[in-house]
């Protein structure tokens, strides 16, 4: 429901303060937004009188940054909801994908209700968008698709989404392309496949039918890379050559891209120039223990990089909570911000790209005219809030509260 009213006693960012030529803080100030048809319409001054008699919400002062985008989760492995399992050892991918198969048919919880589980707890930390990749296979056929889409009908009010057609298994397996098209037909947007060259054993074979299959259904491509060094590289390398000669630019994403951490530098500014010429973005999701894509280097390059979660608590991995702000902490940790610009302009790996503030310090969010989808959090700035993991106190989705409370 779009409703209008007035939020008052907004904090936002308005500039940075600087002493000796140094950046020593961030400035801010109290404000009153007027939200119209989910829809930030006006922006005024805190002492200004309100002359008209819509509702009025007080955020007492609390800071307003952008709500999240979930750019990596598998809402149709999770078993969020359901009760406690640890991992079953594997010894590779190949294994511990039967082992995700067999628990999950036999699991007593639906794939619809454990989405929504995990819906949930997204929302509650911010996440008003989520990219879920969704296991496309001879055995289950569309049935984790047709329960994933199901949970996001339940929160289209709440949250927006992405759904990738995602051959966990393998793309050239038998059976495994004409379900894939199905599901492109069938409420995917997006065509995914994971490492052409150590589960297709066909690097070419397999990135070409993943162009294919994206062109023919005029789908954007979302790749698992997890193959390490040269290997990675060279795929990626055919991956951007393919998305050249389809003018596919700007509609192909790579996950994980550990290839990307484990060359010289030199060899990774040369990777950099090349995506950025592609129009392919990387998409992280900071594991611990691997060598994981330089995002400084590839964001000087003009790389676009999101943040996302991967699995949670899953047959993948046991761990994780859900919370995209918390999983940006490790990119800051692993790349040292420690200084108010850098830990302020690390959120927009995690929003989309959307930062309050600039480089310079000038103010660029929120603007009359910018969707209403935010979150109020107990910090003084944004630096702040990236850097404590800030309460999320309130999280609107088009104006709308949804999670928390005011």
């Amino acid at each position: 429901m779009n409703r209008s009213f007035w939020l008052k006693n907004v904090r936002l960012e308005t500039g940075y303060i600087q002493e000796n030529g140094r950046v020593a803080g961030t400035k801010t100030g109290l404000f009153q937004l007027l939200i119209e048809n989910g829809k930030i319409t006006r922006i005024i001054d805190a002492s200004e009188v309100l002359l008209n008699e819509l509702p009025v919400m007080n955020a007492e002062g609390l800071l307003l940054i952008p709500s999240f985008v979930e750019k990596h989760v598998h809402l149709d492995k999770t078993y969020m909801g359901d009760h406690w399992r640890a991992c079953i050892p594997a010894s590779g991918v190949i294994e511990r994908c039967e082992i995700e198969k067999n628990i999950l048919t036999s699991i007593s919880s639906s794939t619809q209700e454990r989405a929504e589980a995990l819906l949930e707890v997204l929302l509650s930390f911010g996440s008003t968008h989520v990219r879920t990749h969704v296991d496309i296979y001879p055995e289950v056929k569309l049935q984790n698709l047709e329960g994933v889409k199901q949970a996001l009908e339940t929160y289209s009010s709440k949250l927006s989404s992405e759904i990738v057609a995602f051959a966990q298994h393998g793309l050239l397996r038998p059976g495994t392309v004409e379900l894939v098209k199905e599901a492109l037909r069938n409420g995917a947007g997006i065509v995914g496949a994971v490492d052409p060259a150590t589960v297709d054993n066909n690097i070419e074979a397999s990135l070409v039918q993943l162009m294919d299959l994206a062109v023919e259904a005029n789908a954007d491509i979302d790749l698992h890379l997890h193959d390490p060094g040269h290997l990675g590289t060279f795929t990626m390398k055919r991956l951007a050559y393919l998305t050249k000669q389809a003018g596919w630019e700007g509609r192909v994403a790579i996950s994980h891209a550990f290839g990307l951490g484990d060359v010289s530098q030199g060899e990774a500014v040369e990777m950099a120039e090349i995506l950025k010429d592609a129009g392919i973005s990387i998409v992280t999701s900071l594991p611990i223990g691997r060598n994981i894509p330089p995002v400084p280097l590839l964001t000087e390059y003009g790389v676009e990089v999101a943040v996302g979660n991967d699995n949670i608590f899953d047959s993948w991995w046991p761990t994780g909570n859900g919370d995209v702000l918390e999983r940006l902490g490790r990119l800051v940790e692993r790349s040292r911000w420690t200084n108010e610009v850098s830990l302020g302009q690390a959120l927009k790996y995690i929003t989309g790209g959307l930062t309050p503030l600039d480089k310079e310090g000038n103010q660029i969010w929120p603007k009359p005219g910018s969707t209403a989808n935010m979150i109020l959090v107990e910090a003084s700035c944004s630096a702040e809030a990236v850097a404590r993991r800030a309460k999320r106190k309130a999280v609107f989705y088009k104006g709308n509260i949804v999670s928390g409370s005011l």
